[in-house]
Order: structure tokens, then C-alpha cells, then sequence
């Protein structure tokens, strides 16, 4: 009778035998099998994305060793997609055992992939279209989700690389570009790849070298021009009117891996002399020298964080960025982002060139630092947080740039700028005769206009943090920016110091300026108000309030009405369309009576009028130059009725 042990051994014995045998039977049977594999994966591109695949020749060699020749991915009625003309690769034997494909060398010899796009469609739409989930899956563990995938393409990164003769075409209705690898090559964790890239009147060649282990997760590259040159973006520039290059990227991974739960991304990037021009960005080159970005992501089965521990750098400025997203019982979306205490200087020295271009050649004293932080829950979007705050010490300008805020304070010329175009110059000072002294305008205007674009203006100090809380939710509502937050200082700055364009570029510079001429009370607010008032636009080739109480009522701008100056208050919005808003010299249309209507309640509601106040408060009568324009075809506009998110409170 056989022992225990001779059991046990015997089982051991047995199973070691089937495994064998079917180790044999898989490498008697291998080619057969691929064959099978080739031709299910065959049937399912035909299937799922109207494509035929073809293989002239598929072969093993030895247990894990493959070989394919002239390998072509064909779409329905398109340009081919993948064309390969001899692969050579090798498999895991262990991990094709339970199912998985991990790639331990590959070996490509001439071939390209290119994407075409024509009027009539793409080589590759059939693989965009998304597939429609049997059902609705809302308890993904995103970790596990990110893990899975980052696992299934390290290991389709094989380990000993060498491709010649490849390229990567794009032709987008004819924007050409071709990336030409010339040489491809990883062995001993070490990346070679020098690519010729080739578009319309340009040719360049770009490196990437570097360690590089799937296995180990793990990356250290450098992205470069092997002749120092800058390496220049092709496609952009005639897709998106976007030129952009730089001198070199380094990216590095240094951590990819779960942890309790969660998968910890962590590594740098860092960039330099990167330069971008976009006509929405600014008017000229944008160049940042040195930028840098030590990140550490962290992703737990229900949220995803950039943790604080992470710096972003440009140049001599250090921030840390917090950003999160949880979809737990709600969606929460967070950002946070801390500028430590810094000289002020060096932040003005570091700011991108072309971006700033008011800023150059300032100069400032002292110490600040910053920080915002912003929350958003989309089931309780009204309990938005948005809180922005800068501690300055000792901050001051000791010199400006091309803005120089001391202007405003006395005598200056204003051109506005409409459509690119500068418009005939209007002097801010007595020598002007229109120009009208902030207690020569009737208070009525300026108890309209404060209540329609700024009521708390003599009490903030260039911003309002719940006009901004309320715009970025109505924003985030109507999914598109139908509100800013705009002040009367931010008005002013824009139209006193710089452009009416519609560029990234206007808008930062804005913020700074509107921040240094308030905190720094360059100027006071009744003069930045009486400012205000003597160059905004009223009409048609109509600026400041002594040009536009005559075009309209053939007044002096203290003799107006609280009628009239409700409704010189309405057309600040759209001045040159102010047609649209009456019936007739003497009546409005009903949406813009209603606008009116409401703005007096509110006025009401403040008490900044009373009842008395309208006492000989006569009907509106457009008597002044105006009156032709009405004969004119009116601009059409929507007639939205008014409520109480058009009023920054």
C-alpha cells in the first residue's frame, strides 16, 4: 500500500506529465493555432470596424519566436491604414498561459501607419466610434481600471527593440506630415530613435534617448534636435493657426505601481525655451525659457489627485498645484494652487515673454504670496467655493513698463481701438471740451451705471470673489462663458492701458494691472470713475459722457433724468446697437423696458432713489443727433428679458 507521501508525489508526478504534454501538443499544434487567432482577429475587424487584415505569412519559430511578413489593415473603401512588411517578435510563454501578451523583443523592417482624412471621411473613423456599454457600470475602480491598462501597454513594450525603415503619416486634406524612423532601437533599457520628420517646405530630425524599462516601469528620456536646433511643430500651424517648438523635453518616471489601494504615478517633466504664437494667445511669441513639473498623481478606486507635494516651476516662480476629482455620492471637482512667499521682482522677471509685454522693463520691491482654492460639486453647484487671496509685504512698483498707471491721474490721450483700427484721440482733461468733471454728471448716471456694472466698486479692491463664484457657475450651467465678472477697474485698465483683443495674453495682464492700480492706490476711485465715464464708448463713434448726453438728449450730462440715465446705462453692453433697443424716439422696445423697469426696482430696493426722485422724471426722448440712426435698419439682437444674474452683485 502506497504512503501519503508516494501519493502526493505520484499526483506531482502526473501533473507534470499533462503539462509537458500539453506543452507538446501546443508546439505540434502552434502554427494551427495562430492560424485561428489570425483569423478570429481577421473576422472581428471585419465585424466591429469594416477592416481587412491580411498576412501573407505567419509562422512560429521555436516555442515563443514569430515571424509575419507583409502585414496590411485595410478599411472599407479607404486608404489602407497599417502596412508591415516583415515583424519579427517574441511572447512571453508563461504569460501566454494565462492569457496575457507580454512582447520580449520586436523586430520591424519597413511598413508605415498613416491616418488619412479627406472631404468624404477618414481611414480610422470606424475606431472612434464609441461603443455603447450593455450597461452603465458606475462602481469602476479607477486604480484598478488605470493599473490594468498602464500593465497591458508596458507590456507590449518589448524589452529589445529595433525598428528601421517605419514611418507615421498624417495627411489631413492634405496637411502632410511624415515621422520617418530612422533609427528605432531599445536594448539594455536603453532608447535610441532618430526621426526625420517631413512636412510642407520643412524638414527637421528629432531624437529621443534615454533608459527606458516596461518591465520595470520605470523612464528617463530626453526629447531633442540633434543639431540644437529648436525643434519646430509641424501640422499645428495650418490646423489650428498654432506655431510651436522648443529646445528639449525631459521626461522622467520614476514610480508606477499600486500601493493599499492606489496607484502612485511620480516623476518630473521639464521643458526649455518653449515658444507658442496663437492669435489667441497673444500678438507676438509667447517663449517660457525654463519650465519644470514635478508631479505625483495618486488614484484611488473612486477619485483621482495631483497631490500638493507636487511644484510647478517657470522660470524663478514655484507654485503647488492641488487638483482632484471624486465621483462618489456626488461629482467634486477641486483645485487648489499655493504660491509660497516670494520677491516680487523675480516674479516680473519670470513671467513668459510676449505674454506680458506691458510688464517688461518693471520693476518692483518687496514680498508676496498667493493663494486660490476652488471646489465644485455638481449636485450643489450654488455652495461653489472660490477663494482667491495675495499677502503682499512691502510690495511696491518702483518702476513701470509699457503701462504706466501713474497716467491716469492726470491729462492723457485715449485712442480707442476698434476692430484693430485706432479711432480719433480724445484728450482726458480740460483741454478737452466734452470732458466732463465726475460732479458735473448727474447723479442719477452714476447711481445706474454703479448698480448695472459695479455696485460695490468704492468697496473692492479691483475684484469680486461672489461675481466670480456666480459666473463660473452659470458658466458651468449653460456649459459655455455667457457671464464674466468684469469690474469697472478691469474695464478701465483694459481700455485705458491696453486692447480691446480677445486674447489670453489681455486678460492676465488685466488681472495684474487691475491688482497693482488698486492696491497699491495709485489713483483714487472717484478719479478712476470720473476717468470711466470720459472714455467708454455710448454710441457710434460717441466717447465719454459729455459727447453722449448731447448725442441723445441735446443735455448737459448733470441736466439728465433718472429715464434717460437708465437708459444710457443699458446700451454700456452694446453701444453701437442701441437702435434695437427703441421702437421710436420716445419709446422702448418691451425687453428693454423691462431691463429698465428692473434696474429702477433694484435701485428702489437699495435706496438710491426715492419716489421724489422721479418727480418730472418726463418720458424718454431721444431729441439729440441720435434721432437719425433710428431712420436706419436697427441691429438685430436677443431680446432677452433681464433677471438678476445679469447684475454682478
Amino acid at each position: 500500500m502506497k504512503t501519503k507521501k508516494q501519493k502526493v508525489f505520484l499526483f506531482l508526478k502526473i501533473c507534470g506529465i499533462l503539462i509537458l504534454l500539453g506543452i507538446a501538443l501546443v508546439f505540434a499544434f502552434r502554427n494551427t493555432l495562430l492560424e485561428k487567432v489570425i483569423h478570429r482577429i481577421d473576422a472581428k475587424m471585419e465585424r466591429d470596424y469594416q477592416c481587412r487584415l491580411n498576412i501573407a505569412k505567419a509562422e512560429f519559430h521555436g516555442l515563443t519566436n514569430l515571424e509575419f511578413q507583409r502585414i496590411t489593415l485595410v478599411p472599407k473603401d479607404a486608404d489602407t491604414l497599417v502596412r508591415i512588411d516583415e515583424l519579427k517578435t517574441s511572447v512571453s510563454f508563461w504569460k501566454l498561459l494565462v492569457g496575457d501578451i507580454q512582447l520580449g523583443k520586436l523586430e520591424i523592417n519597413k511598413g508605415y501607419v498613416q491616418l488619412v482624412k479627406t472631404k468624404n471621411g477618414s481611414n480610422f473613423d470606424a475606431f472612434l466610434r464609441s461603443k455603447k456599454e450593455k450597461s452603465v457600470n458606475s462602481e469602476i475602480n479607477y486604480a484598478k481600471l488605470l493599473n490594468r491598462i498602464s500593465s497591458n501597454l508596458m507590456d507590449l513594450v518589448p524589452t529589445d527593440m529595433h525598428v528601421k525603415g517605419f514611418a507615421f503619416k498624417i495627411d489631413d486634406k492634405g496637411n502632410k506630415v511624415i515621422f520617418d524612423f530612422n533609427q528605432l532601437a531599445l536594448a539594455d533599457k536603453k532608447l535610441n530613435t532618430l526621426i526625420q520628420v517631413t512636412s510642407d517646405g520643412f524638414s527637421q530630425q528629432w531624437a529621443i534617448n534615454g533608459f527606458a524599462d516596461p518591465r520595470d516601469r520605470k523612464a528617463d528620456l530626453a526629447f531633442f534636435n540633434p543639431k540644437s536646433d529648436t525643434i519646430r511643430i509641424p501640422y499645428l500651424d495650418k490646423k489650428f493657426n498654432l506655431k510651436a517648438g522648443f529646445k528639449s523635453i525631459h521626461f522622467n518616471l520614476e514610480n508606477l505601481s499600486m500601493d493599499s489601494g492606489e496607484l502612485h504615478i511620480d516623476g518630473y517633466s521639464s521643458i526649455q525655451n518653449l515658444m507658442v504664437n496663437h492669435p489667441k494667445i497673444a500678438s507676438k511669441d509667447v517663449v517660457i525659457q525654463n519650465a519644470r513639473f514635478d508631479y505625483r498623481w495618486i488614484v484611488g478606486p473612486r477619485f483621482m489627485a495631483l497631490d500638493s507635494t507636487s511644484i510647478v516651476q517657470l522660470n524663478s516662480i514655484k507654485c503647488q498645484p492641488y487638483i482632484s476629482y471624486t465621483n462618489e455620492k456626488d461629482k467634486v471637482y477641486a483645485f487648489k494652487l499655493t504660491i509660497p512667499k516670494m520677491k516680487a521682482n523675480d516674479f516680473i522677471t519670470s513671467l513668459p515673454t510676449g505674454l506680458f509685454r506691458h510688464f517688461e522693463g518693471m520693476e518692483a520691491q518687496g514680498n508676496f504670496s498667493y493663494a486660490l482654492n476652488f471646489e465644485y460639486n455638481d449636485h450643489k453647484p450654488n455652495d461653489i467655493i472660490f477663494d482667491s487671496r495675495l499677502k503682499p509685504e512691502g510690495l511696491k512698483i518702483i518702476k513701470y513698463g509699457e503701462a504706466d498707471l501713474n497716467k491716469i491721474n492726470g491729462e492723457f490721450t485715449y485712442r480707442a481701438i476698434d476692430k484693430g483700427v485706432a479711432q480719433r484721440p480724445i484728450v482726458v482733461g480740460n483741454a478737452n471740451y466734452n470732458y466732463t468733471p465726475l460732479s458735473a454728471i448727474s447723479p442719477y448716471l452714476r447711481k445706474c451705471v454703479l448698480t448695472s456694472e459695479d455696485p460695490s466698486f468704492f468697496e473692492h479692491r479691483g475684484f469680486i470673489n461672489s461675481a466670480f463664484k456666480q459666473s463660473i457657475v452659470k458658466n458651468i450651467k449653460t456649459k459655455k462663458f455667457t457671464r464674466g465678472a468684469s469690474t469697472i477697474s478691469m474695464q478701465l485698465v483694459k481700455n485705458v492701458f491696453l486692447t480691446r483683443e480677445k486674447t489670453l495674453s489681455r486678460k492676465l495682464e488685466e488681472i495684474l494691472l487691475v491688482y497693482i492700480l488698486e492696491n497699491n492706490r495709485i489713483s483714487s476711485k472717484e478719479r478712476m470713475l470720473e476717468v470711466y465715464f470720459n472714455i467708454i464708448e455710448w454710441g457710434p463713434n460717441i466717447y465719454g459722457i459729455g459727447e453722449a448726453s448731447r448725442f441723445y438728449f441735446n443735455k448737459m450730462p448733470q441736466d439728465l433724468n433718472v429715464n434717460q440715465c437708465l437708459f444710457l446705462a443699458s446700451i454700456i453692453p452694446k453701444p453701437k446697437g442701441f437702435m434695437s433697443r427703441l421702437e421710436n424716439t420716445e419709446k422702448l422696445k418691451p425687453y428693454a423696458q423691462q431691463q429698465n423697469d428692473f434696474l429702477m426696482r433694484l435701485m428702489f430696493k437699495r435706496n438710491l432713489i426715492t419716489v421724489s426722485d422721479t418727480i418730472g422724471n418726463f418720458a424718454l426722448d431721444i431729441s439729440g443727433p441720435a434721432r437719425m440712426y433710428l431712420k436706419q435698419k436697427p441691429i438685430a439682437v436677443q431680446n432677452d428679458s433681464l433677471s438678476v444674474d445679469d447684475f454682478d452683485f
